[in-house]
């Protein structure tokens, strides 16, 4: 019995810590938001967050669209490698699809964009590639 409470508690405190990197991603300070993804980044590729993401994953979304778009090289690189690891998460069913066709157009603009990084280029054209195999519904 306590070791299921004792998992529980840990449970809270991981979805609790990652509300607040979710938070973090709208901060003023680049920073932060760089911070705050390399977090997301390390909880997302090291754990199956599933349950917890798809009731967020509107949220979180439009906060990686934020940075995306206001981002510059290190934070748009971090925010595609963090909308992969969302894609995967999400899997292949209806909910990873509507993540990949909202961002997909950003994707495309960071990555023709020959202004943005060049790390900040690849990552999205790592994301469009794995989500759309993942998650697009459209074999095109």
């Amino acid at each position: 019995g306590s070791e299921a409470a004792s998992e529980q508690g840990q449970e809270e405190e991981v979805e609790d810590r990652l509300k607040e990197h979710m938070d973090n991603l709208l901060d003023k300070s680049a920073k932060a938001r760089q911070a705050a993804l390399q977090s997301l980044r390390l909880a997302l590729s090291s754990k199956t967050l599933s349950e917890f993401l798809l009731e967020r994953r509107l949220t979180l979304t439009d906060s990686l669209e934020k940075c995306l778009k206001k981002g510059k090289g290190e934070e748009q690189s971090l925010a595609g490698t963090v909308l992969t690891l969302l894609c995967l998460q999400m899997g292949s069913g209806p909910e990873g699809e509507e993540v990949f066709r909202s961002l997909k157009p950003l994707l495309v603009s960071v990555l023709t964009d020959s202004t943005a990084s060049p790390s900040a280029r690849q990552s999205c054209a790592t994301a469009l590639g794995m989500c759309c195999y993942i998650a697009a519904a459209d074999l095109e």
